[in-house]
């Protein structure tokens, strides 16, 4: 079983940025494939960034240029660097592990931007 922790929302103004951490419980977090979901209300849940366990990394088209997911293997933390944030990126933010067949969420984090 893996827990999931998230942190680092919060409300920010149009333009601004953020940091999001998830950090993961036990000791295979290097075999994960990390990946950062948001789900605004009233919308499905979206894919915003992955990261592989070699370290590849993709991203969905609304968050390219802008966000960047990276992982640190020895905190078992994996981030999402927010930049340029626009009032559409308001949304719970969820970190989930996959491995095979095992999926971990953890339970989000808020993130507002609004002038």
């Amino acid at each position: 079983q893996v827990q999931l922790v998230e942190s680092g929302g919060g409300l920010v103004r149009p333009g601004g940025s953020l940091r999001l951490s998830c950090t993961a419980s036990g000791s295979v977090f290097s075999m994960y494939t990390m990946a950062w979901y948001r789900q605004a209300p009233g919308q499905y849940r979206e894919l915003v960034a992955t990261v592989f366990s070699g370290g590849t990394t993709n991203y969905a088209d609304s968050v390219k240029g802008r966000f960047t997911i990276s992982r640190d293997n020895a905190k078992n933390t994996v981030y999402l660097e927010m930049n340029s944030l626009k009032p559409e990126d308001t949304a719970v933010y969820v970190c989930k592990a996959i491995w095979g067949v095992r999926n971990y969420w953890g339970q989000g984090t808020q993130v507002t931007v609004s002038s």
